[in-house]
């Protein structure tokens, strides 16, 4: 996302009123080459030299100045961002990231003399859902993680560990939790603070019986960004990469960038 804002930055300067607009956002976005955003510069018909055109020739608004930006924007721009991080506040997220940023653009419908419904349609699809991703753990090395908080589930953490999943994720999760304690050896893995009390968990190869699969992983919003789940993470990498997996795959991944930096994974393409 950091890139994204620089970039879009550049091109409003590049452009002939100086100011940044919301389609120079749209433009840094179809700039990026991995993940959903490089998958969406393949599969729509988005022109970014149509775009830089229409730039120039639309309506001057009133401009002003933002904290995520060294140029003038315009309220539009504004408008853009604050629902962004609306979307990230309401998906429990501690960072806006480009799923958000897609979706502000459309829903604000400041783009709307900019797209087409269908490509409308196909940012929704691709930018703005969970999708699901996949990581090499063949020859897998255990990145440096801070461990001592993390260990393996014993059968009396079953009732704690699925009220802490009912209060902050969802019914669906601690079902699928309740259900792998009935595993001998349940794969799954919590991390504690430093009271004892359970602040995440992941697990891998319980969600309907899927092999190679981890999830469902989640950690309190409070004790996010302190490296809890990519230790969790990790864990459970090395477990799947010593039962003899070449692949994980990471189902429904909502913070796409997450596991992009933390473990190399991809997104999948869609069909």
């Amino acid at each position: 996302m950091l890139r994204i804002l620089e970039n879009a930055e550049i091109e409003a300067q590049l452009s002939k009123l100086k100011i940044l607009q919301p389609a120079h956002l749209l433009i840094a976005c179809l700039n990026e080459k991995t993940g959903v955003l490089g998958e969406i510069s393949l599969k729509s018909t988005l022109d970014k030299t149509s775009l830089k055109a229409i730039i120039e020739d639309y309506p001057n608004q009133y401009t002003t100045n933002s904290d995520f930006f060294n140029v003038r924007v315009t309220e539009d721009v504004i408008k853009v961002m604050e629902v962004a991080i609306n979307y990230m506040k309401r998906f429990n997220q501690v960072y806006v990231n480009e799923g958000h940023l897609l979706k502000a653009l459309i829903t604000t419908n400041v783009m709307d003399s900019f797209l087409s419904d269908e490509n409308k349609k196909i940012l929704l699809s691709l930018g703005t859902t969970s999708r699901d991703m996949i990581t090499k753990i063949g020859n897998y090395k255990v990145p440096r993680i801070n461990s001592h908080f993390v260990r393996k589930v014993n059968k009396n953490d079953v009732n704690d560990l699925v009220h802490f999943i009912e209060n902050n994720f969802s019914n669906e999760w601690s079902q699928t939790i309740r259900e792998a304690f009935s595993l001998s050896k349940p794969p799954i893995y919590v991390a504690l603070d430093n009271n004892g009390q359970i602040v995440g968990f992941a697990a891998y190869d319980i969600y309907k019986n899927k092999k190679c699969y981890f999830g469902p992983m989640g950690v309190a919003l409070s004790n996010r960004i302190n490296g809890i789940g990519y230790s969790l993470l990790h864990h459970c990498l090395k477990d799947m990469s010593d039962i003899g997996y070449e692949y994980a795959i990471i189902g429904d991944a909502g913070p796409i960038e997450f596991y992009e930096k933390a473990c190399n994974a991809v997104v999948i393409p869609s069909i």
